[in-house]
């Protein structure tokens, strides 16, 4: 056996992690058939009896708002999670789920801020995502707008936007304006790439991480973030005292 070979050997294996510690799952696709989540009630309870069997307690899940592709509103998604929570009852579950959005940046969400007419969890959070193409324009304009307006903006996935790869100083200043971090941890297995990857890790060792989730949509997502329970970076940022999950 080579050094090499030893020394990783010799590192002792982390525990599947018990998610009791996390409390709530933060982001989510599962309520039926209103945006590139589930497609059936069926499909919700299956991932939700997941959720339970790894030790969560809560799920927050977040539909899709998007102005070209899932004009969802409050009633639709509402609407939903009741169906949802009584299929849970019928199956005598034990988690609880809510329902949020996750709203992309764009003109619509602007419209959205102005009327009041948002989706939030916690203390007024409201997660919201960007392209991944391109950061858009007016992201300092509508953080301010929201925290203006009494909300706690959140940005979804922040390690899956190539264009914040190692701009350190302009995640920084997003921060000092009042957006919190929330990171897929999907992310951690390498799903989206080693660059996705490995920048959640370095997210993770600067401490910079304040809420995590599973982004699931099907089962596939359900799997590979059961096999991360050995993960060191996903015990590393589940030990952290103030992250958002525990209080939600």
């Amino acid at each position: 056996m080579g050094f090499f070979s030893k020394l990783f050997s010799s590192r002792p294996k982390l525990e599947p992690l018990d998610m009791s510690i996390l409390g709530t799952d933060l982001h989510s696709h599962l309520i039926p058939n209103i945006d590139d989540g589930v497609k059936s009630v069926e499909e919700s309870i299956a991932l939700l009896k997941r959720f339970s069997e790894m030790g969560y307690k809560k799920v927050i899940t977040t539909p899709h708002v998007m102005s070209d592709f899932y004009r969802n509103t409050p009633e639709t998604i509402l609407g939903g999670l009741e169906d949802v929570k009584k299929a849970i009852k019928e199956e005598g579950l034990n988690i609880e789920i809510e329902a949020a959005a996750e709203y992309y940046l764009d003109f619509y969400l602007e419209e959205l801020i102005a009327e009041k007419n948002l989706l939030t969890f916690g203390d007024k959070h409201l997660l919201f995502e960007l392209s991944f193409t391109a950061e858009p324009p007016r992201i300092k304009e509508v953080a301010f707008e929201l925290t203006t307006s009494g909300y706690k903006p959140i940005l979804a996935h922040v390690e899956r936007y190539p264009f914040y790869h190692n701009e350190w100083k302009q995640l920084e200043d997003y921060k000092n304006r009042g957006i919190l971090f929330q990171l897929n941890i999907n992310s951690l297995s390498g799903q989206y790439g080693p660059p996705v990857k490995k920048m959640a890790e370095q997210l993770i060792d600067r401490g910079w991480i304040d809420v995590v989730g599973s982004d699931c949509h099907h089962m596939g997502h359900m799997e590979l973030l059961n096999s991360l329970r050995t993960n060191p970076h996903f015990h590393k940022i589940a030990e952290k005292p103030d992250l958002l999950n525990k209080t939600l």
